[in-house]
């Protein structure tokens, strides 16, 4: 299995987001890759507090971290890109970290 960061939005409608990033994760696991989506992990209860800024950053910080241990980033779009995703995708970028588009939405 090839090791991926996942990126989707969380942000905004969060109910919504947490579905839709769950379907990102069963689709890569699908493909047979071992998704990090990270803002799945550290924003359930008792890790992190998104809404605080400075949590919020300890989060972000510990996702994109993994980003040199990874084969590639996949970014599922079909509820746009997140100022958060922006700065994930840049990261990856700078890194020289491959990055897939995808949509699993019809």
């Amino acid at each position: 299995m090839l090791k991926v960061i996942l990126e989707s939005p969380y942000a905004g409608d969060v109910e919504a987001n947490v579905s839709y990033a769950r379907r990102c994760v069963r689709n890569s696991l699908s493909r047979g890759e071992a998704p990090l989506a990270s803002h799945l992990l550290y924003t359930q209860p008792g890790i992190l507090d998104d809404d605080d800024p400075v949590q919020r950053a300890w989060g972000i910080d510990a996702g994109h971290a993994w980003i040199f241990g990874a084969y590639k980033m996949v970014v599922y779009r079909d509820r746009g890109i997140s100022p958060g995703m922006e700065k994930g995708i840049s990261r990856a970028r700078d890194a020289g970290i491959i990055i897939e588009y995808r949509r699993i939405e019809t």
